[in-house]
């Protein structure tokens, strides 16, 4: 026997359930990666669903140019930690909460990291390498995970303005490259690969790579060896 609905009710039934993204930033090239990134595997996240993404402006509780790999990653958790703060004070009805955060880790040549710590003159002796890294961390309010785009090496005299002379990286790369706002158009990433890798493309990956765990959920819950078999 059919039974026919009220025209309301059936588009309410048929209607697809929508998953809103909540992003820490309301950067065009963080907003466009995410959504960029959705692209890839949001029919393996949520088949039967339909993505919204929205920038909300929160702070990172780090430096504005983070300059170790350690703060790269506090930065990007401490917005999506912000960000799951605002949903419960406002009721918002959001399932993810992704933080991106781009900066400098600084690795040291021939000794180790605690050595340069205690001796920071060995930075202007030359004795590391400085690369530029975007970091993603990505929380659904009760597990969250992390990942990383690729790194890019900085010109000696960048890094040197940025780690010694304390200028904010996206300042010191306007003036590098001899233009201005270019943390919102190719970023950093774009100038020194010749624009063959954005800034945004470098925040999809990292995003793609931190929302693998629940994309991929299956390969995440794989007991180690001598624990349970199980996969469910």
């Amino acid at each position: 026997m059919l039974v026919q609905l009220p025209l309301e009710l059936a588009v309410a039934f048929f209607q697809m359930k929508t998953i809103t993204i909540a992003v820490g930033s309301k950067r065009g090239p963080k907003l466009s990666a995410v959504t960029e990134a959705l692209q890839s595997f949001s029919a393996t996240l949520a088949h039967d669903a339909e993505f919204e993404v929205v920038g909300v402006e929160v702070e990172s509780g780090v430096s504005h140019t983070p300059t170790s790999r350690e703060e790269l990653m506090r930065g990007a958790r401490q917005r999506a930690e912000a960000l799951w703060e605002i949903a419960l004070q406002q009721g918002a009805a959001w399932q993810y909460f992704v933080g991106l955060e781009g900066g400098l880790d600084v690795v040291p040549e021939g000794e180790s990291t605690d050595e340069m710590l205690r001796h920071p003159g060995m930075r202007q002796n030359g004795q590391h390498r400085v690369f530029l890294e975007s970091w993603a961390y990505v929380s659904d309010g009760t597990r969250g995970y992390y990942g990383r785009s690729g790194s890019i090496e900085l010109p000696e005299a960048l890094a040197h303005d940025v780690l010694e002379n304390s200028v904010e990286l996206a300042i010191a790369i306007d003036r590098f490259a001899g233009t201005v706002g270019i943390r919102d158009a190719q970023g950093a990433w774009g100038v020194l690969s010749n624009n063959f890798i954005s800034r945004q493309e470098a925040f999809r990956v990292a995003v793609i790579a931190a929302f693998a765990p629940f994309y991929n959920s299956r390969m995440y819950r794989i007991q180690a060896a001598g624990a349970s078999n199980s996969l469910a």
